[in-house]
């Protein structure tokens, strides 16, 4: 069970390291839901922690449908990433018809060459999860699916994300399962779910506001739970 704490700074990305984080996803932009971090912010995280840090490749918070124009930004942030040493990238192009646009999508993954590629919850505005799991499965390089089950909230969201499980098994992706996601619901969401990874963001930060730090001990508080849970998920 791995757990993915979003980072918005340096210091946020060490103390979730602390708490015992598995993973950081690094974004700037909380507001707008998670934009490109800048270069330098990139590097020197990547430096601070030992710990694998996946980096928001998003230009813009307009949608999730990039022209050509900021698709060769994209592929600029991409090979940016690569050269930090950083672990991974996360991203998520859609069609102006709600589906994965699979054009976008290679040329994106054809600079991602060896990276960890998580599809982000653009996953949650397509019109059909599951078609666009299928779209999905036809790319191993994409290796997980950040996604609420197309909820405002995970937990609200159970019962597509207990089908998108089982639907993805066998295919190499992984649900990472997040949004409003609490430490108090999570021993019963994971056994409803059968998710094998986490995202938390406000839910381990100071006063649950998510532009503040995270708490290592709420965050080590969230393993002690998924380390149990290991023992009985399928």
């Amino acid at each position: 069970m791995k757990l993915e704490i979003i980072a918005t700074r340096v210091s946020d990305a060490v103390l979730a390291e602390r708490g015992g984080a598995d993973r950081i996803e690094l974004v700037t932009g909380m507001l707008e839901g998670g934009l490109t971090p800048g270069p330098g912010l990139i590097e020197e995280t990547v430096k601070a922690v030992s710990i694998p840090v996946n980096v928001m490749v998003r230009p813009h918070s307009l949608s999730f449908v990039y022209d050509k124009l900021d698709l060769q930004a994209m592929r600029a942030d991409i090979r940016m990433i690569r050269r930090s040493g950083a672990a991974g990238v996360v991203l998520g192009p859609l069609t102006p018809e709600g589906t994965v646009d699979e054009e976008a999508l290679k040329l994106l993954l054809s600079e991602a060459e060896g990276l960890d590629v998580t599809f982000h919850r653009a996953f949650d505005a397509v019109r059909d999860q599951l078609a666009a799991l299928e779209i999905l499965t036809r790319h191993p390089a994409v290796n997980r699916i950040l996604t609420s089950g197309g909820q405002p909230s995970a937990l609200q969201g159970m019962a597509r994300l207990r089908q998108l499980v089982q639907a993805s098994a066998g295919s190499g992706k992984t649900i990472l399962a997040g949004s409003g996601l609490t430490l108090d619901a999570l021993e019963s969401f994971l056994k409803e779910t059968g998710v094998g990874e986490v995202h938390f963001g406000s839910a381990v930060r100071e006063g649950g506001h998510s532009l503040r730090p995270p708490v290592p001990e709420r965050i080590a508080a969230v393993k002690k739970v998924l380390a149990a849970a290991s023992l009985w998920i399928d």
